[in-house]
C-alpha cells in the first residue's frame, strides 16, 4: 500500500506545479541533450530540487508583494487570481529549465520572459508609472526570491548549504538574473541582506499586498482536502518572513510559535513532501 500512496501523492504535487504530464515535463528538463549553465555539484541545483522549496516560493510572493510598483505589475497583469495553478506552472517551469535544463532551452524560456517584461507596463493605484523590465524592480524580485530560497532551504532542506555555498548559491542565481536583465545582481549573501535594507525604505503594505497574502493564506485555490497541509506550509513561509514585513502585510508575529510548534510542523510536512516527490517509480522517469 505504500507505494501507490506514494505515487499517487507525487503525482497530485507534481500535476499541479508541472502540468497534466509532469513525466514528460521532467523528461524535457533533464533528458534533453546539451551542456548545462550548471553542473551537478552546484548549490543552485541542490536548492532548487529540494522540498523546501514550496515554503520558500511562498515566501517569496509575500516578500515580493511589499514592494508597490512590483505589487502593482503583479495585480494587474499577472491573473494569479483567475489562473494561479498556471502561473505556478510558469514559474516551476521557468526555475526548473534555467537550473537543469539544456542551454538552448534555458535561453529561450529568458527570451520568453524578457518579452513578456517588455509587455508589461502601467501606472500603479497611487499613479507612478511602472515597467516590468526595469532593473531596479527586477532586481527587488530577484533578492526577494533568492533570500526566500535560501531561508527556506537553510531551516527545511534536507541538507543546508555552508556558508561558502551559500555563496556560491547567489553567485549561481546571478548567472540567470544577468540574463533576465539585472544590473549587478548580488554575488554573495551579504549582498543580498545589504540589498534587502537599501530597498525597505521603498516598500510598504499596499491594498493590493494584503489582499495577495489573503489570496495565499486564507482563500487559497486548493481542495479542502489538503486545506490543512497547506495550511502548515503556510504557516512555514510566514514564520520565515523577516519580523518588519508582517505589520504591512497584516500577518501575526509569534516567535516562540514559530520556533516551536510551526517549525516542527513544516519539516515534517517538508518531509513528507520530499518523500513523495524521491518516489522510485518517478525515479524510473529521469534523474
Amino acid at each position: 500500500m505504500i507505494d501507490p500512496l506514494r505515487d499517487g501523492l507525487a503525482r497530485m504535487i507534481l500535476t499541479k506545479v508541472a502540468g497534466p504530464d509532469p513525466q514528460a515535463e521532467r523528461s524535457r528538463v533533464h533528458s534533453t541533450p546539451g551542456p548545462r549553465w550548471f553542473p551537478p555539484h552546484r548549490p543552485i541545483r541542490r536548492v532548487h530540487g529540494d522540498a523546501s522549496m514550496f515554503a520558500g516560493g511562498l515566501r517569496a510572493l509575500l516578500l515580493q508583494s511589499l514592494h508597490p510598483l512590483a505589487m502593482a505589475a503583479v495585480a494587474a497583469h499577472s491573473g494569479y487570481r483567475g489562473d494561479p495553478w498556471g502561473r505556478l506552472r510558469r514559474t516551476s517551469y521557468f526555475l526548473a529549465i534555467t537550473t537543469y535544463g539544456a542551454v538552448p532551452d534555458a535561453e529561450a524560456a529568458i527570451a520568453h520572459v524578457r518579452a513578456v517584461h517588455e509587455r508589461v507596463r502601467g501606472t500603479s493605484p497611487d499613479g507612478v508609472k511602472y515597467r516590468a523590465s526595469d532593473p531596479h524592480l527586477l532586481k527587488w524580485v530577484h533578492i526577494a526570491e533568492v533570500d526566500s530560497f535560501l531561508a527556506a532551504h537553510q531551516r527545511y532542506g534536507a541538507h543546508p548549504l555552508t556558508a561558502a555555498e551559500q555563496d556560491l548559491y547567489v553567485e549561481d542565481a546571478a548567472l540567470v538574473a544577468e540574463k533576465l536583465g539585472v544590473i549587478d545582481p548580488p554575488t554573495t549573501l551579504a549582498e543580498v541582506r545589504q540589498l534587502l535594507e537599501e530597498y525597505q525604505p521603498e516598500l510598504r503594505g499596499t491594498t493590493e499586498a494584503r489582499q495577495a497574502a489573503r489570496f495565499i493564506l486564507v482563500h487559497p485555490p486548493v481542495p479542502w482536502a489538503v486545506r490543512p497541509a497547506y495550511g502548515v506550509l503556510t504557516a512555514a513561509a510566514v514564520g520565515l518572513l523577516p519580523w518588519w514585513t508582517r505589520l504591512p502585510l497584516r500577518l501575526p508575529y509569534l516567535p516562540l510559535a514559530e520556533q516551536t510548534v510551526v517549525r516542527a510542523a513544516g519539516d515534517g510536512l517538508t518531509r513528507t513532501i520530499r518523500w513523495a516527490l524521491t518516489s522510485p517509480t518517478l525515479a524510473e522517469t529521469g534523474p
